[in-house]
């Protein structure tokens, strides 16, 4: 046997002798963990804020895209296309006019993502159905609704001339359990609608 693998066997001149196995003490750990509950408990309100207000901010914009859809539509199919908004159920869709078409393959209907809230803010004065006024427009705008589903939804018409009905609401008041608030409103030239902070 060699001197060197006697030194070996004995262990004194091994390379991993004085290699100590060093871990976390139970004391570490519990503390490690209590830091990092302190850091989530204070960054989980400012993160919920965060989604909230990026789930509204879509939400209005699919509103929004929905607005433009069924204008171009109106414009481009000749058919008068209703946005329909049911505020107690959290859904909306759009749909061509039932009077004129019987039935429409495009339709579409959505439904507002959790905690959100849509209501329906109508601020001009609709003359009754039987009175004529301003032409063809309040002519269109009384026409008699066949769709009983959606009969008496509050509905935003847009006309094939690619203007907004009158008798359309003004505005729609997106809002967040949070208290986030976002309003879709028509322009100032009542020609589309539009994203707003406030109702002003």
């Amino acid at each position: 046997m060699t001197s060197s693998s006697v030194q070996s066997a004995g262990g004194s001149a091994s390379p991993f002798a004085h290699c100590e196995r060093r871990g976390f003490t139970l004391i570490e750990l519990i503390l490690v963990m209590a830091l990092l509950t302190i850091v989530i408990s204070l960054t989980a309100p400012k993160l919920s804020r965060f989604f909230h207000g990026r789930t509204l901010d879509s939400e209005a914009r699919r509103l929004l895209a929905l607005t433009r859809s069924g204008q171009s539509r109106a414009v481009s199919e000749g058919v008068p296309m209703d946005l329909w908004v049911d505020a107690g159920q959290g859904t909306f869709g759009l749909e061509a006019e039932p009077s004129y078409e019987t039935s429409d393959p495009k339709a579409v209907d959505f439904t507002l993502d959790s905690g959100l809230q849509l209501e329906v803010v109508n601020k001009t004065v609709v003359a009754p159905a039987n009175t004529m006024n301003r032409g063809r427009q309040a002519s269109i705008a009384s026409t008699p609704r066949v769709n009983l589903v959606h009969a008496s939804l509050p509905t935003i018409r847009f006309l094939p001339d690619g203007s907004i009905s009158e008798s359309s609401p003004q505005m729609l008041h997106l809002t967040s359990g949070d208290g986030g608030s976002l309003w879709l409103a028509q322009s100032r030239d009542a020609l589309n609608y539009e994203i707003r902070n406030t109702d002003k």
